[in-house]
């Protein structure tokens, strides 16, 4: 039971029994005065008047009392036996309560306001230990879980303890372009509710990457300390949390707008920000940058991998070595597009591949909406389908050798888990986030858990690839 919880109590307690009955509390201004008025007929008319009698309290009166009391000592005794676990759950959920709310907003301020309230730390804090079949190494971390939040949400790192505090395995901020830009005009964030589907434009939004990596630095100098005041030095290979806190961070980069080389811009994010991320990614795919997509091709692709390589590896790091190097992708590729940035991931040694980024198409029946036509990327429920697609055969084109990680459409555990097996180490969302708000992370982890168990797999590594693979005769 927390103290101010106890406080409450006592305070409550000690107010009914002072106060006694509501028919003493409200009769007692007219005791006095009928006592008073006792007192003055007594002095006039002699010793033979006798003060009125106070009758007793009524019996109802009697009993409320005795229920309030009651009901105060058992609400008191019942929170203090409730478990962590009991009350976490409790507030999670209560969230439900409050999501809706956020639909009545304009998209792009209830997002606003989310991210405020994650930085300032006005949302659940998950302090139940994940289920044991949700964690795994990869990259030489431990991931408590394989969900994470995906890049987007949070671009300039305002929010990362609060979002890792939800109970994310991982959380991935950014894209992050080297120069502040203020993106497309708005409005450029749609909703389209009936389909759990969300259109955006935002076009790297960004407050450029000496204002992110001031606020990443006083993270990790802050994580540093915790370490050194809290922790016992591990002699493991793996790493143990991440450079922000518990969970695993990601910082994904962006080329401005009007930059004429986009190699110098990803390289100076490298520079910049490399120190501060358990992974990074080049973001070559977003559909509202002009141009951006381009990079994807093989050439341009493993000219651009070997520059940033170049530079990370140049700049020196501790024992742990460099951050891993991912790429995102579109789902908006053709077989040969795969073919090709398949051999380029793997002649280029890249650590992993996000799959995927919005797409420009319009899978029905989101392509039926009134708002369809708006220019932008698509996220969300019609995206699950095609971004699972491609998952699975950048899966096989790589002999799943490369870590990948799922993101497109995911809003259920089922999603998260059908992701695993076409090949998805990790998995991440965002929009189902905006729509189901902090209660889906739980309830995702636990879905995951229970179709793992269900199937017989003991880890999430044992599932990775499973519906790739040739089955047993």
């Amino acid at each position: 039971m927390s103290s101010a919880a106890a406080s409450a109590w006592r305070r409550s307690l000690r107010g009914a029994l002072l106060r006694g009955s509501p028919w003493r509390a409200g009769a007692g201004p007219s005791r006095q005065a009928s006592t008073a008025s006792a007192a003055s007929s007594g002095a006039a008319a002699g010793p033979a008047a006798a003060p009125n009698k106070v009758p007793p309290p009524p019996r109802k009166g009697r009993l409320l009392t005795g229920a309030m009391i009651g009901l105060t000592i058992a609400g008191g005794a019942y929170v203090s036996t409730t478990d962590e676990a009991t009350l976490c759950g409790w507030i999670f959920k209560s969230t439900e309560l409050v999501n809706p709310l956020f639909a009545l907003l304009d998209a792009e301020f209830a997002h606003r306001l989310a991210v405020t309230a994650a930085a300032h730390g006005f949302v659940p804090r998950e302090k139940r230990p994940d289920p044991p079949v949700l964690g795994l190494e990869v990259w030489g971390r431990n991931f408590t879980n394989p969900i994470g939040l995906a890049a987007g949400f949070d671009k300039n790192a305002e929010a990362v303890e609060g979002l890792l505090g939800l109970g994310f395995g991982f959380v991935e901020v950014g894209s992050v372009t080297p120069q502040p830009q203020e993106g497309n005009p708005k409005p450029r964030i749609f909703r389209l509710k009936e389909h759990g589907a969300v259109i955006n434009r935002c076009g790297f939004n960004s407050e450029g990457i000496v204002v992110v990596a001031k606020r990443l630095g006083a993270q990790h100098g802050k994580r540093k300390m915790e370490e050194t005041s809290s922790y016992p030095s591990s002699t493991s290979n793996v790493k143990q949390g991440g450079k922000a806190g518990p969970g695993i961070l990601g910082v994904n980069l962006g080329k401005n707008k009007t930059s004429e080389d986009a190699a110098a811009d990803y390289v100076q994010g490298v520079h910049s920000l490399s120190q501060y991320a358990d992974y990074l990614v080049i973001n070559i795919s977003s559909p509202n940058t002009p141009g951006l997509r381009a990079l994807q091709g093989r050439k341009q692709l493993r000219e651009l991998v070997k520059k940033v390589h170049d530079a990370r590896d140049e700049m020196q790091w501790a024992e742990d070595g460099p951050p891993p190097l991912l790429v995102k992708i579109a789902p908006d590729l053709s077989k040969e597009d795969l073919e090709d940035i398949a051999a380029v991931a793997l002649s280029s040694k890249l650590d992993g591949l996000i799959i995927s980024n919005t797409t420009i198409a319009r899978p029905p029946p989101a392509d039926a909406h009134p708002l369809a036509q708006e220019a932008g990327g698509l996220s969300g429920k019609p995206l699950f389908d095609s971004s699972t697609r491609v998952l699975k055969e950048m899966y096989i084109l790589t002999g799943g050798t490369v870590p990948l990680i799922g993101c497109g459409g995911v809003t259920s555990g089922e999603d998260a888990y059908k992701k695993i097996r076409s090949g998805a180490t990790l998995v991440q969302l965002y929009t189902a986030l905006a729509y189901g708000g902090p209660a889906l992370i739980p309830r995702i982890k636990a879905e995951l858990a229970e179709c793992l168990e269900r199937d017989g797999f003991k880890s999430v590594q044992q599932a990775v690839g499973a519906d790739c693979k040739p089955k047993k005769a």
